[in-house]
């Protein structure tokens, strides 16, 4: 196996460098006719892609693949550095050893100071060059393409205390007698290799926690099956996940999971649809219905078209939406980019003053002393807290919220919610359940409410009208027998008509059934219509025999979603294509005050934009094709998981279960991981403001302390640890 890294969960310590804009020459872009598959990308960098597994020239990260998949397989990354770390432990235990007990004293008589310098150069050697190899070739990229980052002080400030402990080891007569100490020429191998190891400690605790937080996507992938079966000219076989082409017949049998998305062309039964709605009743499926890879077949066996594989998915989509959604970075993170642009040459600057001074006017060995406040500045100064801070956070929140059904799709709109002033909400869809149903059966004198619904579903049945649906569904769920019709015409935009026993019946809007008396129920059909639903009239022989009410059912939370929300100081809007008396009768039971109807979809963008020049941080929730271009226009959109691919796509934000409460969910999150990432830069600011100083030796007139490389290297790896854990505790977090 070669020892070089392989892509997997990259490091998110980054330091001096802009991520927002990469030097042009930066970026490794993938040469044309490379498939897209094989391609690695950095998750901090935008537009570094390479054909190969290599570290981002940028910021020095390993690339990962741009595709998840669930058989990610072991984490490459993590074991090259594991396996390092592992062995600059065993190396420098000794190493740290020799060098503790000759600072105390306790050196053997058989032991001089050269065979200890020559003991800790044979042990420290192999830990700065092969293991900590990585930290030098990214030290050095950064230094050769401009991109200064943490890889660089590491390299340099071990580099540097190697290299002198190396000359002055073997080459002792070359140094003046000012470097000379009480055990002669001071060496700085301990502190080199117990850097190296704990920056290697570092790595893995950092690779370890993106390793955990990448799992919630693989078991995403995990939901769909690895095998499938065929339908081949009546033949069923059994053929792998990754062979199905689109157009392919696939057998589901009773107790197994969707492969693919299609549509059913034989068969029903019922589905398991809780990745999707959040739902655990099944749902019905019959011919012509649409089924989603990775939902669960509970009863029944059904053959349905294959017409979405691979990437094309409901649930790789998804999938993809988290991975990307890890990959962005928050503005917040250009505070820490704009500091880090700065941060590494102003330390490499008091390094050198440091060195200088401390060389001149320091304790004897003065040239020891000013080499020790160099390298003990260079290491502390290590960026990886103020690089964890954004990246960390946002990942985990990221994770978080999917685990509670909300897909962030990029870091900026999960940083935009928490300070959005005003919410646009779509009707159909969002606010209301999108389906048609009836919500009222009103039988005119001489009939009953049973032969009206059951003679108004004989007439529709063969109809694909969503109010024809909604009608027959409800004769359905009453289980009611549908007489016979015959000589069925359609009417278009009027409704239906057909022979029955008691003569030609008719069902449609008023002016289909114009001359015949509905006087009896007219009263009831003008207070049915002000609220919003749509009435139909059925007359038999010229004769009433009553009205039917179909509706957009609200949806159960929808009312005490929009008051929480209110709560929040959101300022709530309605904005519909639907007519205003619709409208404004949903926005009533919701408690929704301003309302735009009747808006067609580039006016909803233009609302928005209206918005927005008021000063206004809106966000958009919708779910239809006609919601797009607002929820593009809109600072954050915020999609329907159960809405149209257009806007997903469109949005930032995803809501898998569709309801409203999602947003609720969607704000907490965002308010819980901004506070989050503010308490890690807090935390990464005061320590380097308060790091380099102590290390360039600013307490030594006052209380004769200097700061050691290795207490050094451990606060930095400390500061990197309690942004990785505070980050985690969002894995908790109550949204």
């Amino acid at each position: 196996m070669t020892d070089e890294p392989q892509p997997a969960a990259p490091h998110a310590c980054c330091g001096g460098h802009s991520h927002s804009k990469p030097k042009p020459h930066a970026p490794i872009m993938v040469p044309v006719g490379v498939d897209v598959k094989t391609s690695y990308i950095c998750p901090m960098c935008p537009g570094v892609r390479s054909a190969v597994p290599a570290s981002c020239p940028v910021c020095g990260m390993a690339l990962e693949p741009e595709f998840v998949t669930a058989d990610a397989g072991p984490n490459h990354e993590l074991e090259y550095m594991r396996r390092r770390f592992w062995g600059a432990a065993v190396l420098t235990i000794p190493v740290f050893a020799v060098e503790m007990a000759r600072h105390f004293g306790h050196n053997a008589d058989f032991m001089s100071d050269v065979f200890v310098m020559r003991l800790q150069m044979a042990f420290a050697t192999p830990v700065v060059l092969w293991a900590g190899w990585p930290f030098f070739q990214r030290g050095w990229q950064s230094i050769r393409t401009g991109n200064l980052n943490m890889f660089t002080l590491i390299a340099i400030g071990t580099g540097v205390a190697w290299l002198y402990s190396m000359v002055a080891t073997l080459f002792p007569a070359i140094f003046p007698a000012g470097f000379q100490g009480e055990h002669g020429l001071a060496v700085y191998f301990e502190s080199a290799a117990v850097i190296i190891t704990l920056a290697l400690l570092g790595q893995v605790l950092e690779l370890r926690a993106r390793d955990k937080t990448g799992s919630a996507i693989r078991e995403l992938l995990k939901l769909a099956p690895k095998t499938a079966r065929v339908v081949r000219d009546g033949i069923e076989s059994e053929i792998k996940l990754e062979d199905i082409v689109a157009g392919n017949y696939l057998r589901v049998r009773p107790g197994e999971r969707i492969p693919v998305d299609g549509v059913i062309v034989d068969g029903a039964s019922h589905l398991d649809e809780s990745m999707l709605t959040g739902e655990a009743m099944p749902v019905a499926k019959a011919a012509s219905d649409t089924v989603t890879g990775g939902t669960f077949n509970r009863e029944g066996s059904f053959v349905f078209h294959a017409e979405k594989v691979g990437r094309d998915t409901m649930l790789s989509r998804i999938v993809q939406l988290v991975s990307e959604a890890q990959r962005s970075r928050a503005p917040i993170q250009r505070l820490a980019d704009k500091f880090s642009g700065w941060f590494v040459p102003a330390v490499v600057t008091v390094a050198i003053i440091s060195f200088i001074y401390w060389s001149l006017f320091g304790p004897s060995p003065a040239m020891g002393y000013g080499l020790l406040c160099a390298v003990s500045v260079l290491i502390i100064a290590c960026p990886c807290a103020l690089g964890l801070a954004t990246p960390m956070s946002v990942m985990t929140g990221i994770g978080r919220g999917a685990a509670a059904g909300v897909l962030v799709r990029n870091a900026e709109a999960l940083e935009m919610l928490e300070k959005a002033d005003v919410l646009v909400i779509d009707k159909t869809g969002t606010l209301t359940t999108g389906k048609p149903a009836v919500t009222a059966v009103v039988a005119a004198a001489g009939y009953n409410e049973t032969i009206l619904l059951s003679l108004a579903a004989a007439l529709e049945q063969g109809s694909e009208h969503p109010i024809a649906q909604a009608i027959v569904a409800a004769a359905s769920d009453k289980k009611l027998p549908l007489p016979k019709v015959t000589e069925f015409t359609a009417i278009p935009g009027r409704g239906v008509c057909g022979d029955w026993e008691d003569g030609e019946v008719m069902l449609g809007n008023a002016g289909l059934v114009d001359g015949v008396d509905f006087s009896g129920v007219a009263a009831r059909a003008t207070e049915l219509q002000a609220g919003g639903a749509t009435v139909v009239y059925l007359a038999a022989d010229g004769k009433p025999v009553g009205i039917i009410a179909v509706s957009d059912q609200i949806k159960p939370n929808a009312a005490e979603a929009i008051r929480n929300l209110k709560m929040q100081n959101l300022r709530v809007i309605m904005l519909t294509g639907d007519a205003q008396g619709a409208a404004d009768a949903v926005a009533k039971q919701v408690g929704i005050s301003e309302v735009f109807a009747g808006v067609l979809p580039h006016d909803k963008a233009r609302v928005v934009k209206d918005l927005q020049k008021q000063g206004r941080l809106v966000a958009m929730a919708g779910d239809g094709i006609n919601d797009a271009p607002a929820l593009a226009q809109a600072d954050i959109g915020i999609a329907m998981g159960t809405g149209a691919d257009i806007a997903l796509q469109s949005a930032g934000i995803t809501l898998l279960h569709g309801d409203l409460t999602g947003i609720l969910r969607a704000r907490n999150l965002s308010k819980a991981t901004m506070r989050n990432i503010r308490q890690n830069l807090f935390f990464a600011f005061v320590y380097n403001a308060a790091g380099v100083p102590i290390a360039a030796g600013i307490l030594y007139p006052f209380f004769h302390i200097l700061l050691s490389p290795i207490h050094a290297a451990a606060a930095m790896s400390l500061s990197s640890l309690s942004v990785i854990l505070n980050a985690l505790r969002l894995r908790r977090a109550k949204i």
